[in-house]
């Protein structure tokens, strides 16, 4: 890791950033800036006066993605602010461009205040044919998403929310697919049955609620999802108004306290928190060969040699140098290159269900160390994108 920070450093140095813009058409003579510009240009303005529709074909706005951050929770950072957070927003971009040929653009706001972020994106959103909507922290992304939904002609879409749990959730249907089966508390086997397997979320911001409220649309009935003080539950007197949406989903049988109190007997660990939380006793606590997606970053909750020694089945981070990366690099790009062919106005639950199970079906005999196919299977982002209708 060490090594890829020092390598990072010299590559951002070198190129002044990993982006740049190049015109599509040549401007080698006065004739081609008539065509281009000006006077051409005008009559292109004109027919869009009077059909707004042909700015989807005329301009870059039918083929564009804002990626627009705060830089108020940045994955493994925290809230480093926007101009720290630049580099992550150019990062989503060149992603784009690179796996959905999606010409996109990092915008980091220098403000973190709910209303302006919302006033800003509609003022600018004009360009776009759609919002990626990245590293904000919990709870203000879920209002700002929603407003944005509502208010703007274009689909919007919170990254750490939803792509993340698309990966997740094709990660869990090819986990589930392995045929090793789970053990109640007669220590009897029972299939591996989505109403009946026992699911930990560690972590309550916008992945961890992204993910439980995307595994529950599928049919996942078991899950419990804790934040930094413990487990959500009904009647939880400090939960805020999304915590206390999912805690009214969730938790039926009102476990309280930490991970010892909520792993007992568990089938699946989702880590969306911090490194380090999860220990080897911790594991031995769950059901035997449990699934341990440890999601952290850059260092997981659990690193998977310790994991594995504990008994785990299934170990998978968002590290590219373990196997079973859960990265959201293979669903975002198909996702708007999808939402941006089809026109499509809102990114709904069944459409990111649908990408979930075309992705998971890509990798057509699933093990231990291979659950999702690579990020660099040209299928994939056809595969996610076929959903996005």
């Amino acid at each position: 890791m060490k090594d890829a920070s020092k390598k990072s450093l010299q590559l951002h140095k070198k190129y002044h950033g990993k982006m740049e813009i190049r015109s599509k058409v040549p401007l080698g003579s006065t004739g081609d800036l008539s065509i281009a510009y000006t006077p051409g240009v005008a009559e292109v303005c004109r027919m869009i006066v009077g059909d707004e529709r042909l700015a989807k074909t005329h301009t870059i706005k039918g083929n564009s993605v804002a990626v627009i951050t705060d830089g108020s929770a940045v994955l493994g950072l925290g809230n480093i602010g926007p101009l720290a957070g630049l580099p992550v927003m150019e990062g989503k971009a060149i992603l784009l461009k690179r796996f959905a040929n999606v010409d996109a653009f990092p915008i980091c706001l220098d403000t973190q205040d709910t209303q302006k972020i919302i006033d800003t994106i509609k003022n600018i959103s004009p360009v776009f044919g759609a919002i990626q909507l990245e590293d904000i922290s919990a709870p203000r992304c879920f209002e700002i998403e929603k407003r944005l939904q509502k208010e703007l002609a274009i689909p919007v879409l919170h990254d750490d929310q939803h792509s993340t749990a698309v990966v997740v959730l094709a990660a869990l249907i090819n986990s589930l697919r392995c045929s090793v089966p789970i053990y109640g508390p007669s220590k009897t086997p029972i299939n591996r049955h989505v109403t009946q397997i026992k699911i930990v979320i560690n972590g309550a911001g916008a992945a961890g609620i992204g993910i439980a409220r995307l595994l529950i649309v599928y049919g996942f009935k078991n899950l419990i999802i804790l934040d930094s003080q413990g487990a959500l539950y009904k009647g939880r007197k400090d939960l805020v108004a999304d915590k206390l949406e999912i805690a009214r989903k969730t938790n039926q049988a009102i476990t309280k306290g930490g991970l010892a109190e909520c792993l007992k007997e568990a089938d699946v660990f989702i880590g969306v928190s911090k490194a380090g939380l999860l220990s080897e006793v911790l594991i031995k606590q769950m059901n035997p060969k449990p699934i341990i997606f440890a999601l952290a970053n850059p260092i997981p909750e659990i690193m998977p040699e310790r994991a594995k020694k504990a008994g785990a089945f299934i170990i998978a981070t968002g590290r590219s140098d373990f196997p079973n990366q859960i990265n959201n690099v293979l669903t975002f790009p198909g996702i708007f290159r999808g939402a941006l062919d089809n026109n499509i106005r809102f990114i709904t639950p069944a459409m990111l269900i649908k990408a979930a199970v075309n992705l998971s079906a890509l990798v057509k005999s699933p093990t231990p160390i291979k659950i999702l196919p690579s990020l660099f299977d040209t299928k994939v982002v056809k595969a996610v994108a076929r959903a996005i209708k």
